[in-house]
């Protein structure tokens, strides 16, 4: 096969990087991948609506604190 080295720089990433990803996801078949990509999804859907929910609680307390000092 190709060498290491020239297979990672065909791909843009240092050797680091290869071994790392190797040592993380080497022994994974593809049923676990996939489970671990669906779990990265949610994740980030789970992050995004945290994200969202959080700046509209501070909009609400920025509305609720301005009637108040209107009064």
């Amino acid at each position: 096969g190709i060498p290491i080295k020239d297979l990672v720089r065909s791909h843009g990433i240092s050797v680091a990087t290869y071994y790392k990803w190797k040592s993380r996801y080497g022994g994974m078949d593809v049923a676990e991948l996939a489970r671990m990509r669906e779990l990265e999804a949610e994740n980030s859907r789970l992050k995004r609506l945290y994200a969202e929910q959080a700046l509209e609680i501070h909009a609400l307390k920025d509305v609720i604190a301005k009637k108040h000092w209107d009064r």
